[in-house]
């Protein structure tokens, strides 16, 4: 009789997250603990850049949030929106600091205004902070990068 190696047995704890390809637009399935070594896309082989916000759209708002297996922050944000410009560099360090443990969104509320509506939308920047698809913290208005991992706390682990 022999033993299972460790390799052998699937790691129960590992978390995933799923995002588009930027370039290539396939979906990938991204191991969370090698998001620091650069994941690149299965088709297209360029990087999967997980430490900056992943743009999200209509096409790709649902299932990137769904289907993560970690903790979700999007922030909600226009083009012309003056605190949305000025809070743009702590969503960036959030997505750089969280790597691997949480992952960062960015979605433009005019060029998604179906998924704007569904949740409730009313002014920007507003984050929102999803663990397993559902909303756990919510703030509107620019803040700075201390409040942003405040309310991401809420969905980590403790």
């Amino acid at each position: 009789m022999t033993t299972p190696s460790a390799t052998t047995i699937p790691d129960q704890t590992t978390k995933h997250v799923t995002v588009r390809c930027q370039f290539c637009e396939t979906w990938n399935r991204v191991d969370a603990a090698r998001a620091q070594h650069r994941p690149t896309c299965g088709k297209c082989r360029r990087p999967l850049l997980l430490d900056r916000p992943v743009p999200l759209g209509e096409e790709t708002f649902r299932r990137t949030v769904d289907a993560s297996e970690l903790p979700v922050l999007v922030d909600f944000y226009a083009d012309w929106c003056a605190p949305c410009k000025v809070m743009a560099p702590a969503v960036d360090a959030v997505a750089a600091a969280y790597q691997g443990r949480a992952l960062v969104g960015k979605l433009n509320t005019d060029h998604a205004p179906r998924t704007a509506s569904e949740f409730q939308i009313r002014g920007v920047p507003t984050v929102i902070v999803f663990d397993g698809g559902r909303e756990v913290a919510r703030q509107t208005g620019a803040v700075p990068q201390r409040t942003l991992e405040e309310l991401l706390a809420r969905a980590l682990p403790r």
